[in-house]
């Protein structure tokens, strides 16, 4: 039987019998998606905007309800935005860029997350995981309408996987009862919880922290808090060993208070101890309603390998943060970018399947560095010692008045791009003087330009970035193409581009991969290094 684990927020994919249900024999599909969240549906879309039939299986109808993540960076809307769907997002969403931290009833200080110009996106918005899903739905809806081979089915529950080497076969529970499938592909996005996982015998390993959160979204339109992340160690108002304030759309507020481990959950969500909390923070005169509530419990784990033979991990069913930093769904995201381009190449036959190899390792050295910020945020939010306890507010004091120690307070490492140093799809870094934002493994900054910005006309496949450099319109290797996109300093109004990737070089030649990371550099073009950095960017050296 389907049971529904959650409320929905929108419903938008609704149960219809398929074909598949009826077929004499289990029909094969190149990609299955297990799991229609955010990470699932982004999935669809990127591999449905390359003309990849693909198949999204999920045991609800719509979107569940709740904010959940609600902090999406300015990477997620720059691979949103080459979707289609970023500037909706960003429309919608809260624009925040200052955070302050607190102790008890002091600013100990502030920071700015976005202090240069010149990006189309801002360093993070906020919005509710149920809005950002709707979006990339609805952006899905429009690349059907244009021919994208992009199917959902609701209420379609995956309830065996196995792996048979060139394929994968599947056991589908639906309303009218149990199917078959089989897929060459399957990407399980089923979440922290993944039943996929589970079917093959596979875990998490890392941490979980002794602690509870208790989250509580609710509405309110007398206060007086600007747009800004607010953070509180051990806060006057005792509702919480720390509290942590975010403003959303539609006059939504997230609160998440640190309660404690050894906690009654049940007995903290009853509503009025709930608003006992949120009394003594916002004071008794201020209405409000609650709109949803949860506890959560911070884990930093990951899987050992996100690949296994046809099935592939993605987002939180292959890596788990604590949710401070914002470094949940936001790497997920990062995971749809890396994995989707490399899975067309090798479904297209213009790639060996050992590429997918490389998103197994660029992408655990993703996790390993969100979990290694994750871990060091929450052990200093949640000291585990009188001595750390200690050490953790004396670094609060020193705070307050030298900038020194600033850089040691963490209320959570904010998400940014990773930069895959030293791994196998790089070429080489011969740019002398160039940034070292912009060294081989790194995402591109965004830079204006007289007609708009720089991501948007690198494009979706591989690029040749010139900038006062000569080179060749095109260039084929093996069935692989790169285009060139000339840029001259007289293209650079802002002096953004020189600062971003020319440094004190004069010229530069970059070989820009599909999800717009660098994977070689140069100060002249060389045909042959090209051609080598294009077939290593592809797994073929």
């Amino acid at each position: 039987m389907l049971q529904d684990r959650y409320s929905l927020a929108f419903r938008l994919y609704p149960y219809q019998r398929a074909a598949d249900q009826d077929a004499p024999a289990p029909v094969r599909h190149q990609v299955v998606v297990g799991g229609a969240g955010p990470i699932g549906l982004a999935m669809a879309l990127d591999l449905g905007r390359q003309g990849i039939p693909v198949l999204v299986l999920d045991d609800h109808e719509g979107i569940g309800q709740g904010s959940r993540a609600i902090c999406f960076s300015k990477r997620s809307l720059e691979i949103a935005d080459r979707y289609g769907c970023g500037d909706a997002m960003l429309e919608k969403g809260v624009i925040w860029n200052v955070g302050k931290v607190f102790h008890d009833d002091r600013q100990v200080f502030e920071f700015n997350l976005l202090p240069e110009e010149g990006h189309k996106y801002p360093a993070f918005i906020n919005l509710q995981q149920p809005y950002f899903e709707r979006f990339l739905y609805e952006q899905i809806e429009a690349e059907r309408a244009r021919g994208a081979p992009i199917e959902i089915r609701g209420r379609n529950r995956i309830d065996a996987v196995e792996d048979r080497g060139d394929h994968v076969e599947l056991s589908v529970m639906t309303s009218d009862g149990p199917y078959a499938l089989e897929a060459q592909w399957l990407i399980a996005c089923d979440g922290a919880n993944s039943p996929i996982r589970g079917m093959l015998g596979l875990d998490f390993e890392g941490r979980v922290f002794q602690d509870s959160f208790l989250i509580a979204d609710i509405r309110m339109t007398s206060a007086s808090f600007p747009t800004e992340r607010w953070f509180w160690f051990e806060p006057w108002f005792k509702s919480g060993a720390s509290t942590l304030l975010h403003k959303q759309p539609d006059d939504i507020w997230r609160v998440d208070f640190q309660i404690g481990w050894d906690v009654d959950r049940k007995e903290e969500m009853k509503p009025e101890n709930i608003r006992r909390r949120l009394d003594a923070m916002l004071g008794a005169d201020v209405e409000y309603d609650i709109v949803w509530s949860s506890i959560y419990t911070f884990q930093c784990r990951r899987m050992r390998k996100f690949h296994h033979g046809r099935v592939v991990f993605a987002g939180d069913s292959a890596h788990q943060v604590s949710p401070f930093g914002a470094r949940g769904a936001n790497s997920g995201m990062q995971d749809v970018d890396n994995l989707g381009w490399k899975l067309g190449l090798v479904i297209r036959g213009e790639a060996p399947e050992t590429l997918i190899d490389s998103y197994n390792e660029e992408r655990i050295h993703g996790a390993d560095e969100n979990i290694l910020n994750s871990t060091r945020a929450t052990d200093f939010i949640t000291p585990k010692s009188k001595i750390s306890h200690i050490f953790r507010n004396a670094v609060l004091d020193l705070a307050e008045t030298l900038p020194f120690a600033r850089s040691l307070v963490n209320s959570g490492r904010l998400s940014v791009p990773c930069t895959y140093d030293g791994l196998c799809l790089n070429g080489p870094d011969e740019l002398p003087g160039g940034p070292a934002r912009t060294r081989t493994g790194s995402a591109c900054p965004d830079v204006p330009l007289e007609d708009g910005f720089l991501l948007n006309r690198l494009g979706t496949g591989f690029m040749i970035l010139t900038i006062d450099a000569d080179a060749p319109d095109s260039i084929e290797e093996d069935g692989i193409t790169a285009l060139r996109l000339p840029l001259a300093l007289k293209d650079d109004p802002t002096g953004a581009l020189t600062d971003r990737y020319l440094g004190s070089s004069r010229s530069a030649v970059y070989l820009i991969r599909p999800d717009q990371h660098v994977a070689a550099r140069w100060q002249r073009y060389d045909e042959g290094a090209l051609r080598k950095a294009l077939r290593t960017a592809c797994g073929k050296d």
